[in-house]
């Protein structure tokens, strides 16, 4: 079996034959784990995806089709999309959005205001903004808060809520149209 082809030992494991997802192992199970712990900077890590590369080849019902490609660029778009997985498993596990509490607003700290002026100034600030947010939606007030004040990027929000960028960007936008459009105008020439 040894010397069989890539495409011939993937017909065989399709067939569920041991001995070749061994022979495919032996053969690149090294390159595999190289790329994703390069992508991961993870041993275990590189081990896990590894794993899980093989364990696709086995249980997939996909193709590798020799007329479109080397076997090796195929399996390193496996183990690509596999890692870009994980990756992305890990952050939503790792920093998860957290939900917008109306009460944040009462956080928000007033350690720099020094006067009685600038704390009511402040304390209206706070009542506009909640007069205004009681005109959006708790998802328009969601993505405020995950992006002005949680720092998330769009790019991660948009990973974040499953949807393209671009409508992410949309959203925002009329968000804060919505927003302007409620929240008093300051006042020139003071």
């Amino acid at each position: 079996m040894h010397n069989l082809a890539d495409h011939e030992l993937m017909l065989l494991i399709k067939a569920k034959q041991h001995k070749a997802l061994s022979v495919l192992y032996d053969r690149y199970a090294a390159l595999v784990y190289s790329f994703a712990l390069k992508s991961l900077k993870d041993e275990q890590s590189a081990r896990d995806i590894t794993q899980s590369v093989y364990m696709r080849l086995w249980t997939t019902e996909s193709d590798y089709n020799p007329d479109k490609g080397r076997f090796t660029s195929w399996l390193l778009t496996v183990t690509r999309n596999m890692t870009t997985d994980w990756l992305r498993k890990q952050r939503r596990i790792n920093a998860p959005l957290l939900p917008y509490v109306p009460e944040e607003l009462e956080r928000i700290p007033d350690a720099a205001v020094t006067s009685p002026e600038e704390s009511a100034e402040r304390q209206s600030l706070k009542a506009q903004i909640r007069s205004a947010y009681r005109h959006l939606s708790s998802q328009q007030i969601m993505l405020l808060e995950h992006f002005y004040w949680q720092g998330y990027s769009l790019s991660e929000l948009a990973a974040a809520y499953n949807q393209p960028l671009g409508t992410v960007k949309n959203r925002l936008h009329q968000t804060l149209k919505i927003l302007r459009r409620h929240l008093p105008a300051e006042e020139e020439g003071l």
